[in-house]
């Protein structure tokens, strides 16, 4: 009988769970834009609710992904995300600057993945 691999454990899961991570984190600094302030009770509660998942995700990345890295990661993704929504959900300008340093960091962070040993 054929067992397909698991591949959702180990390191490939906390790949994946550093990837999390990081979109909650563009999603709590989204967030923190509709909180006015902390004024706004549900978008606040949102945005706090990102941070903690985010926070939390990240923490159990480390346990096998290197500190520098994972973190590395963690920012690329949040400031690519937050950047890619600034764009599209709030009309911040985009040129061709912008999205060359986007591809730079992403670069970043797949060199990163790339050449982790664990």
């Amino acid at each position: 009988m054929y067992r397909a691999p698991i591949i959702l454990k180990g390191i490939f899961m906390d790949w994946i769970i550093i990837v999390l991570a990081g979109l909650f984190e563009t999603g709590w600094a989204i967030g923190l834009k509709y909180t006015d302030g902390f004024t706004r009770l549900w978008p606040t509660v949102g945005t706090v609710f990102s941070m903690v998942i985010s926070l939390a995700l990240l923490g159990i990345a480390m346990k096998s992904i290197p500190v520098g890295t994972a973190y590395a990661v963690w920012v690329g993704i949040g400031a690519v995300g937050t950047a890619m929504l600034g764009i599209v959900l709030l009309g911040e300008p985009v040129n061709s600057g912008r999205i060359l340093s986007l591809a730079l960091i992403i670069a970043g962070i797949v060199g990163l993945k790339l050449t982790t040993q664990s």
